[in-house]
């Protein structure tokens, strides 16, 4: 088990939930669009945020972001060590750096002494793409020993000096590298680890290999708290890392939606059928999260897909020609024609 941090009392690590970040799109600087999009992240189920602290100029509108925010915003420094002393001023709650291009140790230092008397961590974030020169340009280590080595060299000094108060991440675009890179770190410290594929694309391209890299990283129970890094929207990567953690069993913030592929079989318009069931379920689950998050509703396009093997739905639908049988847990309830299917189904799900 990984040691514990809190991030502004969310706490990360030990037995705490695996918590979903995201990172803010807006400029930091612009005070009234920030705190719109952070309340709206936070509605969808961001659990942490990062904001970029890029130049002193947005450093007043990060502090007012501190204060006003739903959730936690880290502050995310690269390069000017005085940002990041400065951000802690203003209230940061954490912070995110990669030593490798902060400079010299003694700029470093200064970063863990104004981190540890106020009393916040600090994610060491070591990426591929920013990895220090002495690492770069050795040739007898592969890429993920090379994110690994950097990462512990830092960790090492960190606790040298007495600050225990620390998150690692090792991120590349390489879905293999980065759990080649994460498997290794996991056995070498206790750190809480901040998993995720950097630069993973759009959001259907990028969702899919966050998918495979976290997912895979999670089921070896590897991960403290994740983000999926998209070209996006920032809700569609919370979004995604939700269903990440629900497809595992891990978390679960929505119904689960259970439907099966067409095939020639469905006599049926089947694709608009359990596209309307999801919508009309993240609505339930939305007015009445602590009802609906478990429950599970199948969308059964024939009987070969029917109440029998959706036995373990709670509730479903199992289609014929031009209409559906409505059944809870393999039980048959209800029988309607294919234009009233759906509204029968959400009548014995809300009598329920």
């Amino acid at each position: 088990m990984t040691r514990q941090i809190s991030i502004g009392g969310v706490a990360v690590g030990g037995d705490a939930p695996i918590r979903v970040q995201s990172m803010l799109s807006t400029d930091t600087g612009d005070f009234d669009a920030s705190i719109a999009q952070a309340r709206l992240l936070a509605d969808a189920g961001c659990e942490i945020l990062r904001a970029a602290i890029p130049c002193a100029d947005v450093l007043n509108s990060y502090g007012r972001l501190c204060e006003t925010s739903p959730i936690p915003v880290v502050a995310d420094i690269h390069f000017d060590y005085q940002l990041a002393l400065e951000a802690v001023r203003r209230g940061a709650p954490k912070l995110r750096i990669n030593p490798g291009n902060i400079g010299d140790w003694s700029r470093v230092d200064a970063i863990i002494d104004a981190a540890g008397q106020a009393g916040i961590p600090i994610r060491i974030g070591v990426n591929a793409g920013s990895l220090a020169i002495d690492y770069q340009e050795r040739n007898d280590l592969s890429l993920a020993e090379k994110l690994v080595a950097s990462a512990m060299e830092y960790v090492q000094y960190f606790e040298a000096r007495d600050f225990r108060d620390i998150a690692l991440s090792v991120k590349a675009s390489s879905v293999p590298v980065t759990i080649d890179a994460y498997r290794r770190l996991t056995k070498m410290t206790d750190c809480p680890l901040h998993i995720g594929v950097t630069e993973a694309g759009t959001a259907f391209s990028g969702t899919i290999k966050s998918a495979v890299g976290c997912g895979t990283l999670l089921a070896d129970g590897i991960g403290d708290t994740l983000r999926v890094s998209l070209t996006a929207d920032p809700a569609e990567e919370v979004k995604a890392a939700w269903e990440i953690l629900a497809a595992l069993d891990i978390r679960r913030r929505n119904p689960e939606l259970v439907s099966c592929p067409t095939c020639g079989r469905c006599r049926v318009d089947l694709i608009p059928i359990a596209t309307e069931v999801e919508r009309r379920l993240l609505q339930l689950s939305a007015t009445n999260p602590d009802k609906y998050r478990g429950l599970k509703v199948a969308v059964m396009g024939c009987e070969v897909n029917g109440p029998g093997e959706a036995r373990e739905a709670d509730f479903g639908i199992a289609c014929g020609k031009g209409m559906g049988l409505v059944f809870a847990s393999g039980e048959v309830l209800d029988r309607a024609d294919e234009i009233d299917l759906i509204d029968t189904l959400f009548t014995h799900i809300e009598r329920a």
